[in-house]
């Protein structure tokens, strides 16, 4: 991991180099032999840091030095940093030239080769500030270098063998192949039946309706997916009204279990604030049902924490049950387990079965053969348990030759002694496998709590805030994020994978022992802590000042804690309110925290009320890469944001009082991401952003209404022109478009990366005025997008039909939206789409009927020809939501077959969501024929949820066979 950091900081260097012949000057006296002596040491460092990382499990003096190298790296990234930010700000604020940072060739005078004008003060004052500037950064270089110099020399101490450094590598793009699945680990069948057994036996009447079994055995071994399995039976599902899953992760806080209780029996967020009235509504709810609790992962054996839940949930229908995995024999005792099933390890041959399923996955059986006899001795080392196996196998899933293999099963980091050394062993052999860029990707998830649910995209940007993320030219940073991560996940450092529509990795998590590793490696400098608002703040006083990457998640009336003041070299702060609750920072702490945190690259504070003031000093922030402020209570940003010159991604999503954006925006260039969908109140985008060419996200550009704003204020529709790398554009406010030409001019067809788009003509104005809505259709149809466009949605488009002509040459569209377009009778022939594979239609008022028009199937009664043809409808549609259509009175299609064609309707659907259609009463019959549904979820819809009411209603037969199906 210290070769990653490195190796960056080694490009950099070079690259001032680089331009300082390009340019033909030097920098200030002194400074120039200062860079060379760096860029010597940390050459001379890194080719040694190799064997280093391997030796420092086993050496802890090697250890401290690698973290002394590693904060002095970090150090060195932060005054190039301030180097670059300097230049850039001169650059946008004063139209410089680049030289004005530097030094004429044998001169050591400041050059002043700049208007004065350009920052209306003298070329005296100028000149003062810039020598001030360039020797504080000339002290802090040279400051470093000491250091480093006695680092370099200390290397000498550990006999460490040189070698090549693998972040320099570029790592091997990961195969499309299956995830493993936990519910297919091998084994475990008797310990499976067993529970199976357990939960389905009858309850004596001496538990008075509470049974309670517990899973106990070491981590890593398999008691979740236990868990999952019997809850998955079809018996254990019918047995129980309600089934109920609840992580605890180690410590059990009371008042955050209920809460995790309510929302999973309610469905929905919970509002309660207080402990009692959570209890009392978990008991209210479970009264007269019968209930299945898991409380997985079960570390704290404080009883009077336990038993308020015990006694309420005594309330339950007699043979609930509840079922706990823990560690702790001891856990299991204390919460009153009247059955205890204990995991040990698998045998032998089980876990040479779990090995070869991952490590011989498409393989040949030539290389098969060849690998085999050496493959039983490495699963012989994972001791049978099944996570050892699971990360080993994956390893070796990667590794072609004989001699790679032999490499592995030799390695002397199997006879690593710590605690837990078998799991611990396994997990390092893979890690060490790693590229350099790739583990610090990993060690830095230890900043999650355990169990924590991890957004894809958002563990991706801050991998890129941190700039873990090396790609080369033309390449986008996001798509090397995803092979990062598709590498740890085929690694099995990753689990519990959730998916979206098209089967695309949206979130995942990290088994404990994992998470336990991840901390190891980082040697805690990552770090997640949750704060109670009954603590003292001086309660609060565990944070190491050698923390970088830091999460908090606050309770009710919990503040900052005094304890982060130490923290002085801290790059990530995530602050997360747990539920909804949206605690208040000590602004003084805030305050504090902006002028002494200096370094961070990533801060989300979307959860919390910052006080608005506050966010005036956010300047001194000038790392900052990405800022999530997605909060309703901010009205307006600072014009102080606009000098945050590395900002590139910027979230404000759904900030529904903001009134107006910072008119200094433009000064923003490498803003690459503006998340801003759902400022509601926004009035206008200011003219600057129109010069943000490098933007790939605009969440949603905002079409100013006429009169309503200085028009030298507003950027106009037709600025997007210059937005050439856009992916992902929202656009509101089309109805205030007063002139279809300007849409025209706009060129949308010309952005060739446009994967996303989002057209909103919004309601007319309280007292306003909107165009006729036959221009609707005009300016939808000026709005044509490039014809790889991936997803589309259009809303409250006025026009007779929503369907303009461009729609059918979009062939790669997988994903569109359809909403509340008032006047539209009839819904377009969207199954003429080829790839559409997501459809959401809501709140169509006018549609009465939905009928063959839909499938784009045109009826020929005058085929004559003998041969047989099937057309397919809807080729490729997975997912189907058709809500608020009240008016809707029928869905069926008098077109089952044109002349000698059969028509094939919606063959791959697996979702269908029917939910506030109150007039429509049955479905059409193509719905009860097919056999790839899963769900299918009726919802408020009067007469139709009664006709396909479980068990009761005349069509439930044509759906019974549905895995989910929930009618409400």
């Amino acid at each position: 991991m210290a070769d990653a950091i490195v190796s960056t900081i080694l490009e950099q260097l070079i690259s001032f180099a680089a331009e300082e012949i390009k340019q033909q000057v030097k920098l200030v006296f002194g400074v120039e032999k200062e860079v060379k002596s760096l860029t010597s040491h940390l050459q001379a460092i890194q080719v040694v840091l190799d064997d280093a990382e391997e030796k420092q499990v086993k050496d802890k003096a090697v250890s401290l030095w690698l973290g002394r190298l590693k904060y002095a790296s970090y150090d060195i990234e932060d005054v190039l940093d301030e180097w670059i930010t300097a230049r850039r700000k001169l650059q946008i604020e004063g139209g410089v030239d680049e030289n004005a940072l530097v030094v004429p060739h044998k001169k050591k005078k400041v050059c002043l080769c700049f208007p004065s004008s350009c920052f209306g003060f003298k070329q005296e004052e100028f000149g003062f500030k810039q020598v001030f500037l360039r020797h504080d950064i000339a002290d802090k270089i040279k400051e470093i270098n000491e250091e480093l110099h006695d680092i370099a020399a200390q290397k000498d101490m550990f006999d460490l063998v040189k070698s090549g450094n693998k972040s320099s590598e570029r790592p091997r793009r990961v195969q499309s192949t299956s995830l493993i699945d936990e519910e297919e680990i091998c084994g475990r069948v008797g310990e499976r039946n067993e529970l199976i057994s357990k939960l389905l036996r009858e309850s004596s009447e001496q538990q008075k309706g509470l049974h309670i079994i517990s899973i106990v055995g070491m981590g890593g071994i398999g008691k979740t997916t236990l868990a999952q399995l019997a809850c998955n039976h079809d018996e254990v599902k019918r047995k129980f009204d309600k089934i109920l899953w609840v992580c605890v992760s180690e410590t059990f806080e009371e008042f955050r279990v209920a809460k995790a209780i309510v929302e999973v029996l309610d469905g929905r967020e919970s509002h309660l604030a207080e402990f009692h009235s959570l209890l009392q509504h978990i008991y209210e709810s479970i009264a007269g049902k019968s209930f299945l609790l898991v409380l997985d992962d079960v570390w704290d054996g404080n009883y009077l924490k336990w038993e308020p839940f015990y006694r309420c949930l005594k309330n339950g229908l007699h043979g609930s049950k509840i079922l706990v995995t823990t560690r702790k024999g001891s856990v299991a005792s204390m919460m009153g387990s009247t059955d205890i099933i204990s995991v040990k390890e698998l045998a032998e041959e089980e876990c040479w079965l779990l090995f070869k399923k991952i490590a011989f996955f498409d393989r040949s059986i030539e290389e098969r053969e060849k690998l085999e006899q050496i493959g039983q001795r490495i699963a012989g080392k994972c001791k049978g348990l099944p996570l050892a196996a699971k990360t080993i196998g994956s390893l070796m899933r990667s590794k072609q030759t004989e001699e790679e293999w032999k490499r592995i099963l030799n390695s002397d980091l199997w006879k690593v002694e710590e605690i837990e050394k078998d799991v611990l062993s396994s997990l390092l052999l893979s890690y060490n496998d790693l590229p350099s860029r790739v583990k610090r990707c990993f060690s830095y998830c230890a900043v999650f709590p355990k169990d924590y649910d991890i957004k894809k995209d958002e563990l991706i940007t801050l991998w890129m805030a941190q700039g873990y993320l090396s790609a080369e030219q033309d390449e986008e940073m996001e798509t090397i994020g995803e092979e990062y991560f598709g590498i740890l996940a085929s690694r099995s450092f990753f689990q519990e994978f959730k998916k979206s529509y098209d089967n695309r990795i949206i979130a995942c998590k990290m088994h404990d022992m994992v998470h336990d590793f991840a901390r190891f490696v980082s040697q805690n400098e990552c770090f997640s802590m949750a704060i109670n608002g009954s603590e003292e703040p001086n309660a609060t006083n565990s944070l190491d000042e050698k923390v970088c990457h830091l999460m908090l998640i606050f309770s009710k009336g919990a503040s900052l804690p005094v304890s982060t003041r130490r923290v002085k070299r801290m790059r990530t702060l995530l602050i997360s309110a747990s539920g909804s609750d949206h605690s208040s920072l000590n602004a003084e702490i805030v305050e504090e925290l902006f002028r002494e945190s200096t370094s961070l690259r990533a801060l989300d504070v979307s959860q919390v009320s910052l006080p608005t003031e506050i966010l005036r000093n956010i300047k001194k922030l000038v790392h900052l890469r990405y800022l999530n402020l997605r909060f309703p209570k901010i009205v307006k940003l600072p014009e102080t944001l606009c000098e945050l010159y590395n900002l590139e991604k910027l979230d404000i999503s759904y900030c529904f009082n903001l009134k107006e954006l910072p008119e200094g925006i433009g000064k923003l260039i490498n803003m690459k991401h503006l998340l801003n969908r759902g400022t509601n109140s926004l009035r206008y985008m200011p003219v600057g952003i129109g010069r943000l060419t490098g933007l790939r996200t605009l969440g949603e550009f905002r079409v100013s209404a006429g009169g309503d704003v200085d028009g030298r204020k507003a950027c106009r529709l037709e600025s997007l022109k210059n937005l050439e790398h856009l992916q992902v554009c929202g656009i509101r406010r089309l109805g205030d478009v007063s002139d279809v030409g300007e849409a025209k001019r706009l060129e949308l067809d010309k952005k060739k990366y446009l994967s996303c788009l989002r057209l909103r003509f919004d309601k007319k104005k309280e007292g306003g005025e909107r165009r006729k809505n036959e221009d609707d259709q005009l300016l939808l149809e000026a709005l044509r997008p490039p014809l790889d466009l991936k997803e589309l949605e259009i809303q409250f488009n006025r026009g007779n039909t929503v369907f303009p002509s461009w729609m059918t040459s979009l062939t790669n569209l997988k994903s569109l939206g359809l909403s509340l377009c008032e006047n539209c009778e009839q819904l377009p022939p969207l199954g003429k789409l080829p790839s559409l594979e997501q459809l959401f239609i809501s709140y169509m008022s006018s549609v009465k009927r939905v009928g063959d028009e839909f499938l784009g199937v045109e009826s020929d009664r005058h085929d004559s020809s003998s041969s047989s043809l099937v057309i397919i409808a809807f080729p490729k549609l997975k997912s189907l939501r058709i809500e608020g259509l009240m008016e809707l009175e029928e869905w069926d299609y008098g077109i089952t077959r044109t002349g000698n064609t059969v028509i094939n309707i919606m063959p791959h659907l697996s979702s269908l969501v029917i939910d506030s259609c109150y007039e429509l009463k049955a479905l059409p019959d193509h719905i009860h024929q097919t056999t790839t549904l899963k769900r299918l979820w009726i919802l408020n819809c009067g007469p139709l949820g009664e006709r396909y009411r479980t068990g009761e209603g005349e069509d439930w037969p044509n759906i019974s066979h549905i895995p989910n199906i929930h009618i409400r």
